[in-house]
């Protein structure tokens, strides 16, 4: 959802036309009202990382804003975390992605759940956030560094535009033991965009960035759970959900999933939370 040493190809990864109409074509074939809708209408498609909804809610009871932070979301996608954090917590989050379609279609989706006066978004990269320094309490990644080549670039990115003391909430997908990603994974088609580190290498590069850690956690078991019982309901199912992330991906989701179950199974990936205090 964010730039890479290959922006462009990121990019254009991420990027699909007419988005926000599938995205309100499948809500009406839903049974939902376009004029009533609220973010819990929205959580089966707009949380596009690993473990959905659910994972949003645990790393945001991590990082426990307060309705006078200001939060910045990097890697925003079409806007999820930002709206669930800014109705449950009364915050004001901003969001960066680099992707035009996914800025155009948060923008649209935060519009109809009436969040518009505290949440915004903008088209940008990670390695240069359109931001000066120490404008933000808060910050938030979720699913992001995955494609991520200059990691301390992005992680000083993130730093820089925190206030002293700020903090720093993640969920990371990070290389595993158990060998190379098999392709095509959500974020990335072909190795050439994936750049996946580990959990040690992670966590030197975020202390070397000026961060220290408060919570460190290794979710990969539950997020292997969740996903065999997501793919176990596709197969038991006569065709797939009017509403879920294959609105965004397109024909390819059931083969990403597969990947990253059996990428998730061998341990050739994991899943990290964690939040971090910026020090000076």
């Amino acid at each position: 959802m964010t730039a890479s040493g290959t922006t462009n190809d990121v990019a254009v990864h991420y990027g699909t036309d007419g988005l926000l109409d599938r995205i309100l074509e499948a809500l009406t074939r839903a049974g939902k009202h376009i004029d009533k809708l609220s973010i819990n209408d929205l959580g089966l498609v707009d949380e596009f990382h690993s473990r959905r909804r659910l994972a949003t809610e645990e790393l945001a009871r991590m990082l426990a804003p307060v309705a006078t932070d200001h939060v910045i979301d990097i890697g925003s996608g079409i806007g999820g975390p930002a709206r669930y954090l800014a109705a449950t917590y009364g915050c004001r989050v901003s969001g960066v992605d680099l992707t035009p379609e996914f800025v155009g279609t948060a923008t649209g989706l935060t519009g109809l759940v009436n969040l518009t006066n505290r949440v915004d978004f903008r088209q940008g990269s990670a390695l240069a956030l359109p931001f000066p320094d120490a404008r933000f309490d808060l910050a938030w990644s979720q699913n992001v560094a995955m494609n991520i080549q200059d990691r301390p670039r992005y992680y000083a990115e993130m730093r820089r535009v925190l206030k002293p003391g700020g903090r720093l909430a993640i969920q990371d997908v990070a290389q595993g033991p158990g060998g190379p990603v098999v392709f095509p994974v959500m974020w990335a088609d072909r190795p050439e965009i994936s750049f996946l580190r580990t959990p040690e290498e992670t966590r030197a590069m975020l202390e070397a960035a000026g961060f220290s850690v408060a919570q460190w956690i290794d979710n990969s078991e539950a997020a292997l759970i969740e996903a065999q019982a997501e793919r176990a309901a596709m197969r038991s199912a006569s065709g797939p959900p009017v509403l879920g992330i294959h609105v965004i991906v397109g024909p390819s989701a059931r083969e990403k999933m597969r990947n990253g179950q059996r990428n998730q199974e061998e341990k050739r990936t994991l899943l990290i939370n964690a939040v971090l205090e910026r020090v000076d």
